[in-house]
């Protein structure tokens, strides 16, 4: 049996064998992959040793002492925190043996093909089509608000294959090639000045069908397993105490007294507290998922992460009075990744306004907390059987 002994043993032989600092770190990744040290709970052979979960943060706190490089996860989060564990559970072994390894090590980024112009928090609606044609299928049509599609050589989509059948059950999942003939993507400028998210047009872009993931019209259920990953990726990432949004207002505080106010110190206490409250459940969700999936308890800790981020980033901006409404740099760029604590304030104020709206609204997330896990009654549904070719649109 492995445990933490064994792998603090096997870590070290990885960091005798491919000393980080001679080590080329393409190359320290790999050999990191393939000793079973990159997601220790996934099965040997494709990352992991098949031991707990718990045990990932043994060899983290090794390597990191070492000085060992990371896979820049922020830059890859969507393939870590949403294809990967998709691919595991309903992948073919010849698509985790392809996949896996380039995700993990950051040689491949992943985006998410799933939001349409018509279909957003009804996701199920989509129309984007996928025609068999042999060994392949044709897809036709468009997706919005796609986080690092301009850097992603590969992408998760859902696609609609018969529209015969109600909307939930005529959906296929598909992976997709982004430098394939007829893919074409186009920037989407948002209120902050950049470009991080993306329309993505499809035009007759062919996909065998050896990448296509999990049976023809079980593409909801699959995508249930990406969206319950998604809110935890978002809602459930990992942080020390006051990191996040809460650490820069909270610093401001300390260095700059002659802005405070009576109100403002009640306000940034209860925002403090309720950020240590929704880290430490952040904790707890983790420590669950070692005995399985995620389920819905991840949309309460994404709505958690939407409403604070959005009232502590308008409280700084608040806090910093005429500096608040100052601006860095409203220059239009395409940004590798998002990083709200090292801009301004205005920036972190801006943006979190999207926090609400991606990865799964918060209206959404409020039904599923409800029914999912409150137990309260659904919602009156009049589309349950009717065919999504006979929806109104």
């Amino acid at each position: 049996m492995t445990d933490a002994a064994e792998l603090r043993r096997l870590t070290q032989e990885l960091l005798v064998t491919h000393p980080p600092a001679t080590t080329d770190r393409l190359d320290f990744l790999k050999a990191r992959f393939d000793a079973g040290l990159a997601w220790v709970h996934f099965p040997v052979g494709l990352g992991g040793l098949d031991v707990s979960r718990s045990l990932q943060a043994v060899v983290d706190a090794e390597l990191e002492a070492a000085g060992a490089p990371d896979n820049d996860p922020r830059r890859i989060g969507i393939g870590l925190g949403m294809a990967a564990p998709t691919i595991l559970r309903y992948g073919t072994d010849e698509q985790k043996q392809r996949f896996l390894r380039p995700l993990w090590v950051g040689e491949e980024v992943w985006c998410q093909l799933f939001s349409e112009p018509g279909a957003g928090s009804d996701l199920a609606a989509l129309g984007t089509r996928a025609v068999r044609e042999g060994d392949h299928w044709v897809v036709n049509g468009q997706k919005v608000w796609t986080s690092s599609a301009h850097l992603a050589r590969w992408a998760i989509l859902i696609a609609r294959t018969d529209p015969d059948v109600p909307k939930h059950a005529g959906i296929t999942y598909f992976l997709c090639d982004m430098t394939d003939p007829g893919v074409e993507v186009r920037p989407l400028r948002q209120i902050t000045g950049e470009a991080e998210f993306n329309e993505v047009f499809l035009t007759d872009v062919r996909i065998p069908d050896s990448r296509r993931l999990g049976e023809v019209g079980d593409g909801w259920r699959v995508a249930q397993t990406t969206l319950n990953n998604e809110r935890v990726a978002i809602g459930g990432m990992r942080l020390p105490r006051e990191g996040g949004m809460i650490g820069p207002v909270s610093k401001t505080w300390r260095e700059r007294p002659e802005l405070r106010t009576h109100d403002l110190h009640q306000r940034l206490l209860k925002l403090w507290v309720e950020a240590e409250v929704t880290r430490l459940t952040g904790e707890r969700l983790r420590q669950q998922l070692v005995a399985g999936q995620p389920g819905p308890e991840g949309a309460g800790m994404k709505l958690a992460f939407a409403r604070l981020n959005q009232e502590i980033s308008g409280l700084e901006v608040e806090l910093r009075g005429e500096e608040g409404l100052l601006y860095d740099d409203w220059t239009m760029r395409r940004p590798e990744l998002v990083d709200f604590t090292g801009r301004d304030a205005g920036y972190r104020y801006l943006r979190s306004k999207g926090n609400s709206i991606e990865g799964g609204t918060s209206e959404v997330l409020l039904n599923i907390v409800a029914e999912r896990v409150l137990g309260l009654p659904s919602e009156p549904r009049t589309d349950k059987d009717v065919a999504w070719k006979d929806l109104a649109r």
